[in-house]
């Protein structure tokens, strides 16, 4: 059982860590997307700001480092940048933004398009300010039923059993009810404040559902079953052009060391559209092509 001394330290823009080479700070995707006119200006600001380069994490965020810093804070103008490139939506809220989803979803493959449903989420998380109190390492986790994601450790999450309804999850072992994908919004965050109810406050307060008493059972209304459609998991997902329909394919390209920079950035946008998809596997997904 692990028992915490501290509070999260999670990064972020307002609350950086710092490092030997300089501070770093952490920007939240939801779902892992990024305007591509963001990501173009995002490295223009590391350039400028940080290292000049901008490292993809395992949770589907984006880092810099090596950045100035005074009394623990980054420079204003830093923030200013961040704030006018659409990458600090929410001063309250920037920490609890983890909200990780099938990177395909609603293009390719998978039961159930959940890109609504991490938009609706993410609407639901920064409204309720109790919900600011989050760890920055808390994880929610949207699987399209397709199992790319779902394997992952994670706080709460569901994964989807067809079209229109997707399982609750409650830490990595419980299961909740089948729910429409209306309802999942709501419920992740109902069940996300009685984490915060039942974790408490304080330096010892857990940051985890799996780090409560049963791994999260008094969570849980009433058990339920894990739904058989829900046992799947997919091999990795290959690196190369992906077909997405008739008229529009889609390229994944991997990432070393995780780390953009200009020249790799620079060659993605000869071809990118309007979005841009971070995964969890420290690559991107340049999606909407067209076929020639």
């Amino acid at each position: 059982m692990t028992v915490r001394t501290h509070v999260d330290r999670c990064p972020g823009v307002l609350r950086p860590w710092i490092a030997a080479d300089g501070a770093i700070v952490r920007l939240r995707l939801i779902g892992g997307v990024i305007a591509s006119s963001s990501l173009s200006r995002l490295l223009a600001i590391a350039e400028e700001h940080a290292d000049g380069t901008v490292l993809l994490t395992k949770r589907t965020n984006l880092q810099l480092r090596g950045i100035e810093h005074a009394d623990g804070c980054v420079p204003p103008a830093l923030v200013e940048a961040l704030t006018a490139a659409g990458l600090l939506p929410s001063t309250s809220h920037e920490l609890v933004r983890n909200v990780m989803v099938s990177p395909l979803t609603g293009r390719t493959g998978g039961l159930a398009d959940l890109r609504g449903t991490a938009l609706e989420l993410d609407r639901l998380l920064c409204a309720e300010p109790e919900l600011a109190r989050l760890a920055g390492r808390f994880l929610f986790v949207l699987d399209d039923g397709r199992g790319d994601v779902g394997h992952r450790t994670l706080d709460l999450g569901v994964t989807a059993v067809d079209a229109g309804h997707a399982q609750l999850r409650i830490g990595s072992q419980l299961w909740g009810p089948v729910l429409p994908l209306d309802d999942v919004p709501a419920a992740l965050v109902e069940h996300a404040l009685r984490f915060l109810a039942a974790a408490g406050t304080g330096e010892s307060a857990p940051w985890h559902v799996d780090e409560l008493p049963g791994q999260g059972a008094e969570l849980v209304a009433a058990p339920t079953p894990r739904d058989v459609r829900t046992q799947v998991r997919s091999l990795p997902l290959r690196h190369g052009m992906i077909a997405q329909g008739a008229d529009t394919e889609a390229i994944h390209l991997d990432v070393p060391s995780g780390l953009l920079n200009r020249n790799l950035v620079d060659a993605m946008a000869a071809s990118w559209a309007d979005e841009v998809i971070v995964t969890p596997w420290r690559s991107v997904i340049i999606p909407d092509l067209e076929v020639e």
